[in-house]
């Protein structure tokens, strides 16, 4: 039986900046880097980055409880907000939350943002994506 799993990053991302830069001053090596004009892997066309990234993330989990993932990364970046917000000064850079969800057999995981978490977002600015793909099930409603 599949059960449900989730996988949560953080993304500093925007037109072009110095990757080494970014993770010498947060001190943590990212998870997944690219720079803006890199070929997309494994697309049936030719794609290319449309912007440059550095993210920091977690593999997909199996997990009824997204804080879970959230907090493993927000105890990474949380004493480096101030580094954060300068990063985003000098390169002109946003940055974002993905959740991303894979639900089966029916069971979500309970998805809420506590205090702690949008407080630090909103210190650092950073928005919230959440993509959720709900598999194919099967629920037997008859008695």
């Amino acid at each position: 039986m599949d059960k449900t799993q989730v996988m949560v990053y953080f993304s500093l991302y925007g037109d072009e900046f110095s990757i080494d830069d970014v993770t010498e001053k947060l001190g943590i090596t990212p998870t997944k880097a690219f720079k803006k004009g890199d070929l997309i892997p494994n697309r049936s066309t030719v794609c290319y980055r449309k912007e440059t990234r550095w993210d920091l993330g977690t593999v997909y989990q199996v997990s009824l409880d997204v804080n879970n993932q959230l907090q493993q990364i927000i105890d990474k970046l949380q004493s480096k907000s101030l580094i954060i917000n300068e990063i985003k000064e000098s390169y002109s850079l946003k940055c974002k939350f993905f959740i991303v969800v894979k639900i089966e057999e029916g069971n979500p995981p309970a998805l809420y943002l506590d205090k702690d978490i949008i407080k630090f977002a909103a210190n650092i600015e950073a928005e919230f994506d959440v993509d959720l793909y709900a598999n194919n099930y099967e629920n037997d409603f008859s008695d």
